[in-house]
């Protein structure tokens, strides 16, 4: 019990570390976390790291996957759902076949042993991709189709892989069956994450309070996963769903107080869940060279880029035809110039990055089928797997900027975002109006007192003032940056105050705590400002 809590610190202080020279060297921290794991995994007199699949399936995916369906916006994945499911449904099923179809007549193996393969290698993952794009600000549409189908894809793979492994153990298959199957999981699934939303989100304004509130949000995901996960789904749908239910409810049954808090927490919190799994793949390199010793390495090297070159090519071949061909029936990168559309098209074939969920379902694979005989090829699935994670998340992942750049689209959402930004403005400027109007409202109502009035509707004529500034010249928005910058030194000379009656005794802890916690929303508060310009 004393080494694997060594072990995890040590790996947390390598997550630090790792982090903050890839935030130097602006790489995706996952790429240099993969390749660190596989140097420490090679290093003699290291410990052997394993990851036990069912850890990922079961702890880990479910957060992540619920914490990045509550940040994606229902309206854009409503109105980018076909092509989300095209992607996510579509491409996956193609994929899947095309990988099988290369490991069965370039490299020999039976069809269900390829079709086992395809489905493991067919999801892209969305983390590491969706870093780079969201720098280097692309349109929103690309992010969000992108996005969607990194939420989706493993649904589809995974339902796929356990048809796979069935048929392998079993020794048949029925594709009637099968089909059946898929839809009835789909639709249960999906009434399911609405179920466990809608009562989540009641129960949580039930108890309010920000701690039990958060508890109960961390166990979210594992009541929606778990379920259908043990009655033969994947899972992984249902968590969806109810992620984007709270995306979507969330705002009117949630206290402020629980999501600042909240935010920073689950933000901490799939930070460190990203960065071990990241390492961790790459620690698993000890435990596969272990499993092909039998193999030559000229053969390895083969088989891992015919499967590589396969999965790359099969998502360029979906993606183009359809975005060409098909874009009136499903609504895929509609754009108005032909020349955008191609490289819209060029970049969501480019990013099929593969992840954490492949290297799972991997070694998930059962070590025996069901007449108890070694499942066939399991050690080269392994490898595989692995080979196509490492092409595709190191070599893809650190072409993607090279890519963006070349294609014109780096900057390309610049024009949508100052677009956000006037929405933005106007909604802030419909907001304080309507409380100003409803502020007048209740005054007549209650015949409340001016003194009391006063200051509230200063106060907000002040923000309106602000908000007019902020969307004027040149001229005015360098009154408001040296407003800011005046209201920053006000704020560190009143801390500095606070902290030096604190030191004197002449303050207890509780309530400098309490005045630092609110002059650091202050300050929060305009340097989100500041990031929004």
């Amino acid at each position: 019990m004393l080494q694997t809590v060594e072990t995890l610190i040590f790996l947390l202080f390598v997550i630090a570390a790792v982090s903050a020279v890839a935030q130097r060297l602006k790489i995706p921290p996952a790429i240099l976390l993969v390749l660190t794991g596989v140097v420490l995994a090679l290093t003699p007199g290291l410990p052997p790291v394993e990851l036990a699949p069912e850890i990922v399936l079961l702890l880990v995916l479910p957060p992540v996957i619920y914490a990045a369906a509550v940040a994606m916006s229902w309206q854009e994945f409503r109105s980018n759902l076909p092509s989300i499911s095209l992607l996510a449904v579509g491409c996956v099923v193609f994929t899947t076949i095309a990988a099988a179809a290369a490991a069965h007549l370039l490299l020999g193996l039976p069809w269900p042993v390829g079709f086992a393969l395809g489905a493991i290698v067919s999801p892209p993952d969305a983390v590491a991709p969706l870093a780079i794009l969201r720098r280097l600000r692309l349109p929103r549409r690309l992010i969000v189709v992108l996005e969607g189908e990194g939420l989706a894809n493993d649904a589809t793979a995974l339902i796929l892989y356990r048809f796979a492994v069935a048929a392998i153990s079993f020794g048949s298959f029925s594709f009637g069956h099968a089909v059946g199957t898929f839809i009835l999981i789909v639709i249960g699934e999906i009434c399911w994450g609405i179920g466990v939303g809608w009562l989540i989100l009641r129960l949580r304004r039930w108890v309010d309070g920000p701690r039990t509130e958060i508890l109960l949000s961390i166990l979210t995901p594992f009541i929606a996963y778990w379920p259908p996960e043990y009655l033969g789904g994947s899972g992984v749908l249902a968590t969806v769903v109810t992620g984007l239910y709270f995306s979507w409810n969330g705002l009117r049954l949630i206290s402020s107080a629980t999501r600042l808090q909240g935010i920073f927490f689950w933000d901490f919190f799939i930070y460190i869940i990203e960065g071990l799994v990241f390492l961790i793949t790459g620690l698993q390199a000890r435990t596969l060279m272990a499993g092909i010793s039998l193999y030559s390495i000229h053969d390895l090297v083969i088989s891992a880029a015919v499967v590589s070159f396969a999965v790359i090519g099969a998502r360029f071949i979906w993606v183009f035809p359809i975005a060409y061909f098909q874009r009136w029936l499903f609504g895929l990168f509609r754009h108005r110039k032909e020349e955008s559309r191609w490289r819209g098209s060029f970049l969501i074939a480019f990013t099929g990055i593969r992840g954490i969920v492949s290297l799972a379902a991997a070694l998930a694979i059962p070590m025996t089928t069901a007449n108890g005989q070694p499942f066939p090829d399991r050690d080269l699935i392994l490898f595989l797997t692995f080979a196509v994670i490492l092409v595709t998340l190191v070599g893809q992942g650190l072409l993607l900027p090279l890519v963006i750049r070349l294609l014109g689209l780096a900057n390309a959402g610049r024009r949508e975002r100052y677009a956000d930004q006037v929405e933005e403005a106007h909604a802030r400027h419909k907001a304080v109006e309507t409380a100003l109007a409803r502020l007048d409202q209740v005054t007549t109502e209650r015949h409340l007192p001016e003194e009391v009035v006063a200051p509230l509707r200063s106060r907000h004529r002040e923000r309106l003032r602000r908000l007019v500034d902020r969307d004027g010249d040149q001229r005015q928005k360098k009154r408001v940056a040296l407003n800011d910058e005046l209201e920053n030194l006000m704020i560190e000379t009143e801390r500095n105050s606070v902290n030096d009656l604190y030191r004197n005794g002449k303050l207890k802890d509780e309530a400098r705590r309490k005045i630092e916690r609110d002059l650091d929303l202050r300050q929060a508060h305009l340097a989100n400002q500041r990031q929004e310009e």
